[in-house]
């Protein structure tokens, strides 16, 4: 039992940045951010031709394109063979999001939390002790720009106390720019993995939902694994912190926990796991 008390609120081919520490202060920039992304383009830099309106392209996949490991479905098994250590998976956990929205931010991508990922946040501002895997979401014109300029990117941390470092893997599935939830095969957009452990983020993207708009419901967004939302559900993001750095979270994210998870689970401070 826990008991918890909630917070008051490129292209294709690969290259190596190195970013900030992990722990350097929220917000901070440093020569080392800003020589390792200057030759990468940023959101801004590229805007007009990402936000457009997008048809899908391509038939519909009969295969799968991310896959699991067979030992745990919550790591990628081209980088391990076996689970942590119980007690080494949350401190992977939190660089692997320190490093994800550290990334996103230096790239100007708009990214949120969100599921459990968003809830833990309502509770304490910090990763949920008993998870082992992370949750965010972009936007629809985010994850042409991640596929187009900065798919297949490793991105390099050094990390207090973790001798040579972790490397970070951007990947973005293809068939992203199929949208249809008939695609249950892939309704993970991309994953931000750590290629040192398997640990990974699955990242989707929120889309305008074209039928529902159709008929008569102008906010309607939804994603490929069958989440919908209202605009004003997500839109304005608010500013907050999760593990000490920078995130940006939904505006009405108590109502979306509440549709997700429940009313009591943003009262109740006791979880049998």
């Amino acid at each position: 039992m826990h008991n918890f008390i909630p917070s008051l609120l490129g292209a294709f081919g690969v290259f190596t940045t190195t970013l900030a520490q992990v722990s350097t202060p929220p917000g901070a920039s440093t020569a080392l951010d800003r020589i390792a992304n200057a030759n990468k383009p940023t959101f801004a830099d590229v805007r007009e031709s990402v936000a457009k309106q997008y048809e899908e392209e391509g038939p519909l996949p009969t295969e799968k394109y991310f896959h699991e490991s067979r030992f745990h479905h919550h790591y990628d098994d081209r980088f391990a063979n076996s689970t942590l250590p119980e007690e080494q998976v949350i401190p992977h956990l939190i660089a692997l999001v320190q490093a994800y929205l550290k990334t996103m931010r230096a790239i100007g991508a708009e990214t949120w939390i969100m599921h459990g990922t968003l809830l833990a946040w309502w509770w304490n501002q910090k990763i949920f002790p008993w998870d082992n895997d992370l949750d965010v979401q972009v936007t629809e014109p985010t994850i042409h720009f991640l596929a187009d300029y900065h798919n297949f990117t490793d991105h390099h941390f050094e990390i207090p106390g973790v001798d040579g470092g972790r490397t970070y893997l951007l990947e973005i599935n293809p068939n992203h720019v199929v949208k249809t939830t008939e695609d249950w095969l892939n309704v993970i957009d991309g994953r931000w993995i750590d290629k040192s452990s398997g640990l990974f983020i699955d990242i989707t993207a929120v889309r305008p939902d074209v039928a529902k708009r159709a008929s008569g419901h102008p906010e309607a967004l939804m994603c490929k694994d069958k989440h919908r939302y209202k605009e004003s559900d997500i839109f304005p993001l608010r500013n907050s912190y999760f593990e000490g750095v920078p995130v940006r979270i939904p505006y009405n994210y108590a109502g979306v926990l509440r549709e997700e998870y429940g009313s009591r689970s943003l009262t109740n401070t006791e979880f049998w796991g």
